[in-house]
């Protein structure tokens, strides 16, 4: 990348291309004044701006690496902007305001007509962003996610949760484009990514951000790996995750192991149990919620201790739930409050946030005291010295922006992104320094830029119960795949779903459905949802739970696979699963599918993601032959084909050149 001098302006190009061009007649850097507006409402956000001033600054200064830009000729500096080249491939723009009162920044980078761009953290609906915009605000992710469906209505109208496309549980300010290059904004503020002109993708951020990095490489692949260097790799996964499935029960301990017990007994190989009520459980309108006070509820799982030692004698490993909140009816709260490792109100109180019929204290990770208590009583003492392998990290995105004040001095505005990042950090710093980084893990779905460095695996978050287009079953895939592109390794999601409201139940075509899919990802789990006793459950029917066991055999068949993957995303970056142009860069059709993936290089898994089908039309990509896993059957590849579908068998195709084609001709013959 080259930084040039031109008629009335700059350019900076790639490889002789224009990336970004700025003339007096056609500015690529803005700056403003804006004030927003920010309502939360458990974790769904109404935000709004009001521009005051959009500056364009016209007037360009070059002087070797350090470009001056002002609004007027030979007006003041507004923006002063330091380009170094960070290899001979990359750059970083670093950005220093001149002007105080500049809360507000765009900046142009050239497009072409057909270029596609993917990333942006975690997107649910959409992985090429091309002809949209994406705000960057770590939230829930809404419920129905479609502005036409009756349950996004019903969301919005009673707790005001339906949400949109855009909506995130883990934003970025990353994107990746199809000439080759990605392009990172070092901001935590609000931003929005908008990809909707031919001529240009125009990124804004509430602040004057750090700087802006551009990396350039000649593959897809080799950007990943770019990304996943500077935002932090993953550990490998723990070994005993490979056993099975982990189970997802609740209800007490005589509930949760009579049905381990049986899911046993019926073939089913588990790896873990995951009960999030070990704390206690707390009942609301939504549905079965926790008690959220981190600590074992003896009551409600007696013997634990005793329990937890006997699993892992039987290879099975216990787990549970946490997250950054405190309930104030709880036993925990009053010890933090008086210690002062809570965010406070305006009137020095401790900050108190809505969780929907009960409020919570926010631990403030500011706070290094309060990170160290956290750490040690919570985490090691509550959780690893009761021998608990692992949890899920929940609720990262909650921290309020109004009324609420941090340790560090930093406005919560620019702290809410950054929240996830922290909170990902406690758990895995408690981890390595209790030395058992190889063998307990966490999953979250909150993330923000550098939650690769501290999160081990990610998980989708909380679907809705069905097959919908922008909140069922295929919103996995996309979030997989576009997390995957940021340098996030290991993805997996609820299996049948979590969100059940307004009549929404899970049924058991939806559960035998994500458990095709489930079984050819990094992790297998279950959860029973909001509402258990609605819904639809693994054992409730023994064809399912027999599918189970077969599907969960075959996620161990390929295990031996599985690991040179993990070993791949361990010194590569690679994700596991991967969208089908990072192997196929020369078959444009690969571009923009985004409900199939390839699992590593060799497998191409397509999950049928719509009600009621037999059949499932998929896309082999072109320069191979494909075999499909249940029949045998060679395709050439660069086609679409319609394959029989049935519950059991997913599309699922191999290379016949690949060198894993014995182990993926073995599915089929798993019982």
């Amino acid at each position: 990348m080259k930084l040039n001098s031109i008629s009335n302006g700059f350019e900076i190009t790639k490889n002789g291309q224009p990336l970004l061009v700025h003339t007096n007649n056609e500015p690529a850097v803005f700056v403003g004044i804006g004030q927003e507006k920010m309502e939360i409402y458990r974790g769904n956000f109404d935000i709004e701006d009001y521009v005051e001033e959009r500056i364009p600054l016209r007037f360009a200064k070059v002087n070797n690496n350090t470009i001056e830009l002002s609004s007027e000729q030979n007006g003041p500096v507004q923006i002063e902007i330091k380009i170094t080249h960070t290899n001979d491939s990359d750059c970083k723009l670093s950005i220093h305001s001149k002007n105080s009162k500049l809360n507000r920044f765009w900046i142009r980078l050239a497009a072409t007509k057909n270029e596609q761009t993917w990333g942006c953290g975690e997107q649910m609906s959409y992985l090429n962003m091309r002809g949209r915009h994406f705000p960057l605000w770590t939230s829930e992710p809404g419920v129905g996610r479609d502005k036409t469906t009756e349950i996004t209505f019903l969301s919005d109208k009673h707790n005001k949760a339906g949400g949109d496309y855009y909506h995130t549980n883990y934003p970025q300010p990353t994107y990746i484009s199809s000439r080759h290059y990605a392009c990172h904004i070092n901001t935590t503020a609000y931003a929005d990514f908008d990809f909707r002109n031919d001529n240009f993708h125009e990124l804004q951020v509430w602040e004057i951000p750090e700087s802006i990095e551009l990396y350039n490489a000649p593959t897809y692949l080799d950007i990943v790996e770019k990304l996943s260097l500077r935002f932090g790799r993953q550990p490998k996964l723990p070994e005993w995750v490979y056993n099975g499935i982990i189970l997802g029960l609740k209800g007490g301990g005589e509930n949760t192991f009579s049905r381990m017990d049986n899911a046993l007994k019926k073939g089913v190989p588990v790896s873990a149990v995951w009960s999030e009520d070990w704390v206690g459980l707390r009942v609301t309108s939504f549905g079965k919620r926790l008690f959220w006070d981190w600590k074992w509820s003896e009551k409600r799982y007696p013997n634990l201790d005793k329990k937890i030692k006997e699993l892992k004698d039987n290879n099975i490993r216990f787990m549970s739930y946490l997250n950054p909140y405190l309930c104030n009816d709880g036993e925990l709260f009053p010890i933090a409050k008086e210690k002062g490792y809570f965010a406070l109100d305006k009137d020095g109180n401790v900050a108190l946030v809505d969780f929907g019929e009960f409020y919570c204290g926010v631990v403030d990770f500011t706070n290094p005291k309060a990170c160290e208590w956290y750490k040690d009583v919570i985490i090691k003492q509550n959780c690893l010295d009761l021998g608990i392998s692992g949890w899920m990290a929940d609720f990262g995105e909650y921290l309020p922006t109004d009324n609420i004040y941090l340790s560090n001095g930093v406005d919560a505005k620019l702290m809410h992104n950054a929240w996830p990042t922290l909170w990902a950090k406690v758990n895995a710093e408690a981890i390595a320094e209790a030395g058992k980084t190889d063998d307990v893990t966490f999953f979250m779905r909150a993330g923000y830029t550098g939650v690769q460095k501290y999160c081990p695996l990610l998980w989708a978050g909380d679907q809705s119960v069905d097959f919908s287009r922008h909140d069922g079953l295929n919103t996995v895939i996309c979030a997989a795949l576009s997390s995957g592109l940021m340098g996030n390794a290991y993805h997996h999601s609820d299996i049948g779903g979590y969100t059940s409201l307004f009549n929404n139940r899970r049924t058991k075509e939806l559960f035998e459905r994500w458990t095709d899919m489930a079984a050819f990802t990094p992790v297998m789990r279950t959860h029973e949802c909001n509402r258990p006793d609605e819904n639809f459950q693994f054992d409730q029917d023994p064809g399912t739970i027999a599918h189970l066991a077969k599907m969960t055999n075959i996620y161990r068949h390929l295990v031996p696979y599985v690991k040179t993957l993990v070993d791949e995303a361990s010194s590569k970056g690679y994700p596991l699963q991967r969208p089908l142009f990072v192997h196929f860069e020369n078959d444009i059709n690969t571009y923009d599918i985004q409900d199939q993936y390839m699992y590593g290089k060799d497998l191409l898994v397509a999950p049928v993601h719509k009600q009621g089908v037999t059949e499932w039309r998929v896309y082999l990509p072109a320069g191979e032959t494909w075999i499909s896993v249940w029949d045998k059957q060679e395709v050439q590849g660069g086609q679409f084909v319609t394959v029989p579908a049935p519950i059991g068998k997913p599309p699922v195709f191999y290379r016949k050149a690949s060198k894993w084609a014995d182990l993926f001709a073995g599915i089929a013959d798993v019982q």
